[in-house]
């Protein structure tokens, strides 16, 4: 399937929109503000509608996956060539864009987080300029993640999102934001070394014949190194289950899991969010964090099915830890962000537990999880924005009585606070029913073990509602403001999304189905056939 428009495919337009918007604020004069904040939100919304088309002509029939066939609006021609008679032959790498059922979830929810940061930005004031343009280009390197089948293409905006998201909370973050960016930068660095190295690895593993030469060469491209064929024998990776196959597993999978953040790489995660301004936040748990999730679908999975299957019960366990500890963690915070930081560590551990199953519900449940959570904690951290700009506080016990001075904020508040409990009716029960019922086919104890993460949610959740909003409203908040024009346009739409897959989450899983299926069938059929003949 095709969609172009100036003869250029859509998803590089999805991609580099950003850019354009990113040159156009460089040149705008750094007095002209309003200019700045309004053509920053332009290019943010043409991006939401383009996402919106590709959406609408997404084909859910096809599964993509592993296939080229099957994957949608491919575009693909040759990047880089290097032309070498030396041992390892000419390298060729491809700018090679597609998605599936995987990444069009997450193409879609990254245009919207960025539009609604770009609106949630406009109370800043500090260096608009370099500030709008950062978040632009951070807004391309995520787009670019989610559409790159090539690994040194992913790489490469893999990266391209750390220094954005570095300066954006070292200048524009809380008091101790040096260190929150500086913790943020080292850890993700690691990751990326990391998965640089296996991706090394298999590129000298896996060979193509290059269709315009007919030469034989190395190939980054994921969709070949997904194919047990396509390894040279006696290469590294080549095999069943040799040590090297599961070392570079870990290295893949460590990479990915400071993303998530799983347990023990979470410790990042809180001291970001909470340094990090408003709009950051909102990025950084609605887009970023589902990136690590998403790499393990996309590349750890099916590349290493093998290894997969071996260490599925530590990842259900992994899973097991972050949701109850994430929850613990949040029950003890008084500060609203942290809050909300640790429980995305909890809510992003019911991905893992359903992605462990390794069966269709649970990968299914999953794959929805990462997108519910996105726009349920983009809305949390939003609201936690809206009162921090009133009252420049963020203690829980500050407050009390919200309710019956800001109505409206109250109302929305209560749909992302149960949304995030996972009340039946919101989108978050959806997920988790299904990440829980198809985890439980696979690890029964551990699953049940993990339920009572739902408890401590609903403890916590109701208990910071109690706290903030109920009770009597301290005399110091009385010239309090109710939420404005601008804030509802941020919320709303995140509101009507968590409401509309909650009653009709078939709009959300018609589109994952038939690639979830495909990854599971891949992953367990694949397991023992790792052969490098």
């Amino acid at each position: 399937m095709e969609l172009n428009i100036l003869n250029i495919g859509v998803l590089t337009w999805l991609t580099f929109l950003p850019i354009i918007g990113m040159v156009v604020v460089l040149l705008l004069p750094k007095e002209q503000k309003t200019a700045i904040r309004w053509t920053s939100l332009v290019f943010t919304l043409l991006q939401v509608v383009l996402a919106c088309m590709v959406f609408a002509k997404f084909d859910r029939s096809l599964a993509g996956v592993n296939s080229a066939e099957t994957m949608q609006f491919k575009e693909l021609f040759s990047w880089i060539n290097v032309i070498s008679t030396g041992w390892f032959g000419s390298i060729k790498i491809d700018y090679f864009l597609g998605i599936d059922g995987i990444s069009m979830p997450m193409v879609f929810l990254t245009a919207l987080i960025s539009c609604i940061a770009v609106i949630s930005s406009w109370s800043i004031e500090k260096s608009i300029k370099g500030y709008f343009a950062l978040l632009l280009l951070l807004d391309t390197g995520m787009m670019g993640v989610f559409v790159s089948l090539d690994f040194f293409l992913f790489y490469v905006f893999w990266e391209v999102m750390l220094l954005p998201m570095y300066f954006l909370i070292g200048v524009w973050g809380g008091p101790r934001r040096e260190y929150a960016a500086i913790k943020f930068f080292l850890y993700t660095l690691l990751g990326s070394v990391l998965l640089l190295l296996a991706m090394l690895a298999l590129y000298f593993s896996v060979s193509v014949i290059d269709p315009a030469t007919g030469e034989k060469i190395h190939t980054f491209n994921m969709l070949a190194m997904m194919n047990p064929a396509n390894y040279d024998a006696g290469s590294i990776l080549s095999g069943v289950s040799t040590t090297w196959r599961y070392l570079a597993y870990i290295a893949i999978f460590i990479g990915f899991a400071i993303k998530v953040p799983i347990f023990p790489f979470h410790t990042w995660l809180p001291d970001a969010h909470v340094e990090a301004p408003t709009a950051i936040s909102v990025i950084l748990a609605g887009v970023l964090l589902k990136m690590g999730t998403y790499g393990l679908m996309r590349i750890g999975f099916p590349i290493f099915p093998d290894a997969a299957m071996h260490y599925l019960y530590p990842l259900a366990f992994l899973g097991f830890v972050n949701i109850i500890y994430g929850a613990l963690c949040a029950m003890a915070q008084k500060d609203f962000k942290k809050l909300i930081a640790y429980s995305s560590v909890s809510h992003m551990g019911i991905v893992i537990l359903g992605m462990a199953a390794m069966n269709t519900q649970g990968m299914v449940g999953g794959m929805l999880q990462m997108f519910n959570h996105g726009t349920i904690t983009a809305m949390l951290f939003l609201i936690v924005g809206v009162i921090y700009d009133r009252a420049h506080t963020r203690g829980l016990d500050d407050f009390g009585g919200l309710m019956n001075k800001m109505p409206k904020y109250s109302g929305v508040m209560m749909i992302a606070f149960f949304a995030a409990i996972g009340l039946p009716g919101l989108s978050g029960f959806i997920s988790e029913a299904f990440s829980f019922l198809g985890a439980f086919q696979t690890f029964r104890w551990l699953t049940i073990a993990s339920a009572f993460g739902i408890v401590l949610t609903a403890g916590y959740m109701l208990w910071t509602l109690q706290r903030v909003f109920l009770g009597t409203l301290p005399e110091k908040w009385n010239d309090l403001t109710d939420i404005n024009g601008r804030e509802l346009a941020m919320l709303i739409p995140l509101a009507i999304i968590t409401i509309v897959l909650g009653i009709f989450p078939n709009l959300m899983l018609d589109v994952m189905n038939v690639s979830a299926n495909t990854l599971v069938d891949l992953v367990k059929g694949s397991a023992g056939v790792v052969t490098g003949n």
